[in-house]
């Protein structure tokens, strides 16, 4: 087939088969970069045919990057998988059938993912339709060099929608699914510090890019909700999602998710970088956080 499939794995064995039977019906050049799993996550991607490779963590952006770079990708077009993530059948046809025809100006191509919740599909609060940008022409793609919320973003040409989806569908416990997001909390106060201080030159080329929805969401998220007191604007994020964009509407699954993906882990953010920033008790120079990340966070700019 004409497209390579690159996914970061550590300790994907709930899901990583899945993941890849399921893209063997569109590729059979598959990259697993794997961040030293202690489980058999690297044996099921030997077992699928995947390329791994092993390589230490340092953070999302950074690691694809790398794959990118030295997996000596061969295919014409790129596609970016989560090993929690499958394609419905409608999309496998999709891209049958209409990867060969893209036409030559196009290098870039959106897909729909649906989320789900405890097997809930989260349909409501702004979470649906969401379209990332997965497919790309080799070469032309590279992603944004953040600590959260990192992009593909494209060197030149346009882009195009196809109608089917992506599935992210998690099958982990709540309990990994709040450690997880504690992680994130952290990469997210790095990324939100940043734009107060500016310790770092922060990758723009997504707000640069033509108008798509990641870019109007950043804008928001930087310009908007940023500069909003963080006392507030956790509460007020809830209940735009919750009851303005009728996120209630998904039910108690739903509510779970609304409540705990859009008001405490964004609170939690919100008091990392407040606790961060009483530890700087004054001391804002950049050599100053830098060491402070370095020594309780374990992150290395």
């Amino acid at each position: 087939m004409k497209i390579a499939v690159v996914i970061l794995t550590f300790n994907e064995s709930l899901h990583l088969a899945r993941c890849l039977e399921n893209l063997r019906q569109i590729t059979d050049e598959l990259y697993v970069i794997d961040a030293f799993s202690t489980d058999d996550t690297v044996a099921i991607a030997e077992r699928y045919g995947a390329k791994v490779f092993q390589r230490k963590w340092i953070n999302y952006a950074n690691q694809f990057q790398w794959a990118l770079e030295h997996c000596g990708i061969e295919a014409p077009w790129v596609m970016r998988m989560d090993a929690d993530e499958y394609l419905e059948p409608g999309l496998i046809k999709e891209i049958q059938q209409r990867i060969d025809k893209v036409p030559a100006g196009i290098t870039g191509i959106y897909i729909r993912r649906k989320v789900l919740f405890k097997g809930k599909w989260i349909r409501f609060g702004g979470f649906y339709p969401h379209t990332l940008l997965r497919i790309w022409r080799n070469g032309v793609g590279s992603i944004e060099q953040r600590w959260m919320d990192e992009h593909i973003v494209l060197s030149d040409g346009a882009t195009m929608l196809f109608k089917e989806h992506i599935v992210d569908d998690n099958l982990n416990s709540i309990h990994w699914w709040v450690n997880k997001h504690n992680n994130y909390a952290i990469r997210e106060m790095v990324d939100l510090l940043n734009i107060r201080y500016g310790f770092w030159q922060t990758d723009e080329r997504l707000l640069r890019a033509n108008g798509t929805q990641a870019k109007r969401k950043r804008f928001l998220k930087e310009k908007v909700y940023a500069a909003m007191s963080p006392g507030m604007r956790a509460s007020l994020y809830f209940l735009f999602r919750y009851v303005v964009r009728v996120g209630f509407l998904d039910g108690y699954k739903g509510f779970l998710f609304h409540f705990m993906q859009g008001y405490w882990y964004r609170l939690l953010v919100d008091v990392n970088v407040q606790e961060f920033q009483q530890k700087l008790d004054g001391n804002e120079s950049r050599e100053d956080i830098m060491a402070l990340l370095k020594q309780d966070y374990n992150i290395h700019i």
